[in-house]
């Protein structure tokens, strides 16, 4: 993990605004933007760092008195506001380990139901709960732009725009297959059942768009699937698109116009194929779909077992912890965490 040094970070903000302040700096639109950004970011970490430095004091000071009185309820309070400190100090010093190029970026996060059938389906509706919580936790703002229900029960696929800060950093190391094994509640036997789904995680970037012959596109309009009541379309208003070269797909409903749709599908669209470019795996695009039409045994990156026994385990850094219940509800830092560390940074790329 970086450490976090204030002077030198006082340092920059002051090397980068006198660099704001000169002539024709805003000129270069990229790089002036680029600088902004930077300078907002370092002061928000400051500003943080100083927000926990007062929070730290005055616990302390608290208990102290708390001791003093033997007020136990007092103790008790402040011993959960030690807990949210060590939370926020825990996602802090995550934040500072992130170095990515678009680690601080806006990020499209997609799950797809796998090998499993029904069970896959309400795997994947499981694991849209467990990030819609993480992002609670995180303070980080999501939308739902796509979401595919299922005949029986769950999703067969769904789309969340999160944006806040470093959304992508935290998120990035999701991607990939993941795998539950419990008791199925709908096999009437109720036989144990190992279900997967796969997640992707898209960063949104500025960048200049990509390229896109119109002829390699397939526009496909349909009618809002998802349960949400006065939200859902009544007409064929969602947009899917296909870019038929390299198979990639997004979709979006969320918005009640075709139009609207349309611009947010692309736009997702456009995200994707930058990033394969900007990852240069376009020679491994093959692979790219074929991890998507075959998610099942071998290519999961995390385990969550509910039955013989409680345990979810990230088969890349080897964490683990047996409160199943605190992950699918949202608690996913350990694992940001791990892929952070030097002997795990190449698999959270």
């Amino acid at each position: 993990m970086s450490t976090f040094d204030r002077t030198a970070l006082e340092r920059e903000i002051a090397e980068l605004e006198r660099e704001m302040s000169g002539p024709g700096f805003w000129n270069q639109r990229d790089h002036s933007t680029e600088v902004a950004r930077r300078v907002e970011r370092v002061k928000r970490l400051l500003s943080r760092w100083e927000h926990a430095e007062r929070e730290l004091g005055e616990i302390e000071l608290l208990h102290a008195m708390a001791l003093d009185a033997g007020d136990g309820g007092e103790l008790a309070a402040l011993g959960r506001r030690s807990g949210t400190l060590e939370d926020m100090l825990r996602a802090f010093n995550i934040e500072l380990a992130f170095s990515g190029e678009h680690d601080a970026s806006d990020c499209y996060l997609s799950i797809n139901a796998g090998a499993g059938g029904t069970d896959s389906q309400d795997w994947a509706e499981m694991l849209l709960r467990m990030y819609g919580r993480f992002c609670e936790r995180m303070r980080f703002s999501v939308s739902l732009l796509e979401v595919s229900s299922a005949d029986t029960a769950g999703i067969r696929s769904a789309t969340l725009e999160i944006k806040g800060e470093y959304a992508y950093g935290n998120l990035k190391s999701e991607a990939g297959v993941h795998r539950l094994v419990r008791l199925s509640p709908y096999d009437a036997a109720h036989r144990r059942h190992t279900s997967f789904a796969a997640v992707t995680v898209t960063p949104v970037t500025e960048e200049a768009a990509v390229e896109i012959d119109p002829k390699d596109l397939r526009i496909d309009t349909y009618r809002s699937s998802g349960a949400g009541g006065q939200h859902v379309n009544v007409t064929d208003s969602a947009v899917r698109i296909t870019h038929l070269p390299t198979g990639l797909v997004a979709s979006c409903q969320n918005e009640r116009s075709q139009h609207q749709n349309k611009a947010i599908a692309m736009r997702i669209l456009l995200a994707r194929l930058a990033d394969l470019l900007r990852r240069e795996r376009a020679e491994r695009l093959e692979e790219l779909k074929g991890e998507l039409k075959e998610i099942e045994w071998g290519s999961q990156i995390r385990s969550y077992v509910l039955h013989p026994y409680r345990l979810v385990k990230d088969h890349r850094t080897l964490v683990e912890t047996s409160n199943v219940d605190d992950v699918l509800d949202g608690n996913l830092l350990p694992f940001v965490e791990a892929c952070l560390r030097p002997t795990a940074s190449d698999t959270a790329q």
